[in-house]
């Protein structure tokens, strides 16, 4: 008998199986996809966060400890695979004699380092000129002191007296901020900068230098092995800081740790639970979705089901025969769907990736492939078995022979008038409640190691996306109810005298028309969501770099130095649109140190993008007028305006040193609105004048920075010839550089990758909400037409009441996905605020895309209207005969 019904389903009811088939081959294919490459990008983040680090650790040694005593210790620590001690001695400034004239700075730091140094911690140091061993001078001192490879420098040194060195090369030092931290003190007490002036010394040599003085401290750098950390960035961020915990332990306070590995992986940690947010986010739904779709596609085969079990009870099956036979289809559908699931997700793996695993371990890879398979089987039962038994219990001989929109039972008047609703209500509540707290759903709380996630922000989009789908349900329902004289008139033009006919058909099959409208709007939405969301993404992203960097191309002066004249526009070199001088100075207004920024309003927007959202108090172009018409006008950062209690107009007095005479001078400004962003500027607090009032009052035009536009081209080639052609005596950087720098590890893995798959599974999904199920439920009405015909209807008013029901379908579903879809983009934007930086304005929509996955719907819709019209062609007796 089983061999017998396997034989007559795939015979006979082959369309269905393999429209449910494809249903749980997308759940599967989804989640496999998805989870694997979660686990991969977690694996990756680690990897990166640890390659970033030059110097795994910094062991500070105490003052009155031995050094041998703890580097012995550091080197039986498990985990160590070298320590170099590094001596530290402060410098009371620097001089040089050159080309007959001298050069003095200020305070600073000699550095004495082992042999070897550079050959275990090589990204720690990167040579610019001359030698890459000796006497090395950083660059920023080298450009202070106007001092090359070959010149003779003076080192003050306390207790020592002036001291004379060779330098035998230039070097730039790319994580200074580490290397010059200081270990033990919290994040917040860190030096805002390291220091300007900078000597690395050999050891030896700074050992015969500080002969005699007690401004010397040693510091034991280390290299870990980090080969062997968890891939979760988690898991491997606690192994670091335990072990860290451990060493100082050990040492009964003789040393403490600076834990720069432990410091990245912290980071990467909460780039991991972000991704893992943005996998719930946008991964879920779409495999909820394709759940969905196999339940629709069950169910429209309800009816023929029913109809199967009355006849399979008249031939004297008993009920656990019948569940068996239903069991059997299940599993036959979930089999075949979860293996086709898996092959589709090794593809996409391999044609996006490179791998069937998407890089993930073999261990995870197949952990989540099992994971996805089950999930295929779980569909399965519940779309194909448990409505079977439901049937089994409620349904009689007689109810096979009525029709599936006379049936069905009614919903208490709470979920069938207040349900969708109160879903709406409670998504705007919650949504409104998580602007408390500015949408933070990866949790950090101070002098607490671990994380969490403020999972219940996540009710917000789940219960809209509820909510909005049983609200389209409630409006097609009652649409297709009380308004078919409006059908009638729709129809009319397809299908003349039969409208009437074909808008009570569409009434009394309400419900499963409603149902395909709201799998079609359901479909779309995710597709617009996931399409908006990455979209907005990509454009902050790139937004970020070029806050940061500030323009295509930027070349940064010595702080204090006074550009010669016509050295500006020497820097438009071929490729180069324009040239604009940024001034960078800093005042004090009241006792906080705050950058100051001098532009030149008229010109700025032409090198760089500014945006209306950074600022507050006005648009970008009128407070830019506004400096232009007033040049005493400030803008001030949002912080500054509420600590100072500040009043648009208001006089602030800065105080801003005087080139002139070196000491500070207090110049008035009117304060004229809020600036929240602004190019190269730090996040936290500063302000942006104008840069000819600020060259007035201060008696210098110097210049910080250039801003290079160069049409968002070559901006990588430009940078090369510049820095040629500028050597050592200004920084040059470009956006692409930039890009690579200032992106959280969550950017570092491409995004684009993780909505890449849901994207493409997106227009599959939307394809077969719109034409799999209309295709399946004209399918299941061949009786209908049938009927129709023998009763007179002609060919044109048979495909006139198919191409109707298409169209409702297309426009409601198109419709309502649109509006969930706009909705949902809104909300997800909002509530996953933290993963953008900085927030952005309005939301990025990818046209192209869209317009791609609204014509895959239609044609999936118009290929199943026109393989319903053929149906409907076929002559009414061999309809009747094969029913």
């Amino acid at each position: 008998m089983i061999t017998a019904w396997t034989r007559g389903l795939a015979r006979h009811r082959t369309g269905r199986l393999l429209a449910a088939v494809a249903g749980i081959a997308l759940a599967v294919a989804l989640v496999a996809a998805l989870g694997s490459f979660l686990t991969a990008s977690k694996a990756t983040m680690t990897q990166r966060a640890v390659r970033s680090v030059a110097v795994d650790w910094q062991v500070q040694v105490q003052p009155g400890a031995d050094p041998g005593t703890v580097m012995s210790l550091i080197r039986k620590a498990p985990g160590t695979r070298a320590a170099l001690p590094v001596g530290y001695a402060r410098a009371a400034g620097f001089t040089a004699q050159v080309q007959g004239s001298t050069q003095t700075t200020g305070s600073g730091m000699a550095l004495g380092l082992p042999d070897g140094y550079r050959r275990l911690f090589p990204d720690a140091i990167r040579t610019l000129s001359g030698s890459p061993t000796g006497t090395l001078l950083a660059q920023q001192t080298a450009s202070n002191l106007h001092a090359a490879p070959g010149d003779t420098i003076g080192i003050r040194l306390p207790g020592v007296g002036l001291r004379q060195v060779k330098v035998d090369g230039v070097v730039d030092l790319p994580q200074a901020d580490s290397l010059f931290q200081t270990v033990g003190a919290p994040s917040q007490s860190q030096p805002t900068a390291p220091p300007d002036n900078v000597v690395l010394l050999p050891a030896a040599r700074l050992a015969a230098l500080t002969r005699g003085t007690t401004a010397v401290t040693t510091q034991i750098h280390v290299a870990r092995d980090t080969a062997r950390l968890p891939s979760d960035p988690a898991a491997a961020f606690n192994a670091v800081t335990g072990a860290a915990h451990n060493l100082e332990a050990r040492s009964a306070g003789a040393a403490v740790v600076g834990d720069n590995v432990g410091a990245a992986l912290d980071s990467a940690r909460q780039d991991a639970l972000y991704a893992q947010i943005l996998f719930l986010f946008l991964g879920v739904p779409g495999a909820v979705l394709a759940a969905a779709l196999t339940a629709a596609v069950a169910s429209a085969g309800g009816e023929r089901r029913r109809q199967e079990q009355g006849l399979l009870r008249l031939r004297g099956l008993r009920p656990n025969q019948i569940i068996t036979l239903a069991g059997l289809e299940a599993a036959l559908i979930g089999l075949l769907g979860g293996l086709a699931g898996l092959g589709i997700a090794a593809l996409t793996g391999r044609l996006a990736f490179g791998a069937a695993s998407f890089g993930a371990g073999a261990g995870t890879w197949a952990a989540w492939y099992g994971i996805a398979f089950v999930i295929g089987a779980a569909v399965a039962t519940g779309a194909v078995l448990l409505p079977a038994l439901r049937d089994l219990r409620t349904v009689t001989v007689a109810d096979t022979r009525k029709e599936s929109g006379a049936r069905g039972t009614r919903s208490p008047w709470w979920m069938r008038y207040g349900l969708d609703f109160v879903l709406l209500i409670g998504s705007w509540l919650i949504f409104r409640a998580s602007s408390g707290n500015q949408y933070a759903l990866v949790l950090a709380p101070e002098g607490v190691p671990s994380l969490s996630v403020s999972y219940w922000a996540f009710l917000g989009p789940a219960l809209l996306w509820i909510g909005a789908a049983l609200l389209l349900w409630r409006l097609t329902l009652l649409a297709l109810t009380h308004g078919r004289p409006a059908l009638a008139r729709m129809a009319r033009p397809l299908t003349a005298t039969l409208a009437g006919t074909t808008a009570a058909t569409l009434s009394r099959r309400r419900r499963p028309l409603a149902r395909s409208v709201v799998l079609l709007a359901l479909a779309v939405s995710f597709a617009l969501s996931t399409a908006v969301f990455n979209a907005t993404y990509q454009q902050q992203a790139e937004v970020d770099a070029r806050l940061t960097n500030g323009a295509d191309v930027t070349v940064t002066e010595p702080p204090g130095a006074r550009v010669p004249p016509g050295a500006g526009p020497a820097l438009g070199i071929a490729g180069v649109r324009h040239v604009e001088p940024l001034q960078h100075r800093f005042a004090y207004v009241g006792p906080d140190l705050q950058d100051l920024y001098g532009v030149r309003p008229g010109t700025i927007t032409q090198a760089t993008s500014l945006q209306d959202a950074y600022f507050a108090g006005g648009t970008a172009q009128h407070l830019m007028r506004k400096l232009a018409q007033r040049p005493d006008n400030l803008l001030v950062s949002a912080e500054t305006v509420n600590d100072f209690q500040l009043t648009p107009g208001d006089t602030v007095n800065l105080r801003i040193q005087d080139a002139r005479t070196k000491a500070p001078r207090t110049v008035p400004f009117h304060y004229a609105g809020i600036v929240k962003e602004f190019p190269t500027a730090p996040k936290d607090s500063f302000f942006v004048a104008n840069a000819s009032y600020i060259a007035k009052t201060t008696g210098s035009d110097a210049v910080g920075a250039f801003l290079l536009d160069t049409g968002g081209t070559h901006q990588k080639q430009i940078a090369d010839r510049l820095h040629r052609q500028l050597g050592t005596s200004a920084t040059v950087t470009d956006l692409t550089q930039t890009r690579g720098t200032v992106g959280t590890s969550l950017t570092s893995v491409d995004l684009a990758g993780l909505t890449r798959i849901e994207l493409a599974f997106a227009v599959l999904l939307s394809a077969g909400a719109g034409g799999l199920v209309l295709a399946l439920g004209l399918a299941e009405r061949r009786r209908t037409f049938a009927l129709a015909t023998v009763l007179g209807a002609r060919a044109r008013q048979l495909r006139g009441m198919v191409l109707t029901e298409a169209l409702l379908l297309a426009a409601a579903g198109l419709t309502g996905g649109a509006a969930i879809g706009w909705a949902l983009s809104e909300m997800l934007v909002k509530v996953l605020t933290g993963v953008f930086d900085p927030p952005p304005a309005s939301l990025s929509v990818p046209g192209t895309y869209l317009a791609l996955t609204a014509a895959t719907a239609l044609l999936a819709i118009l290929a199943a209207t026109l393989n319903g019209i053929r149906r409907a062609r076929r002559p009414a007796v061999e309809e009747l005969r094969d029913l």
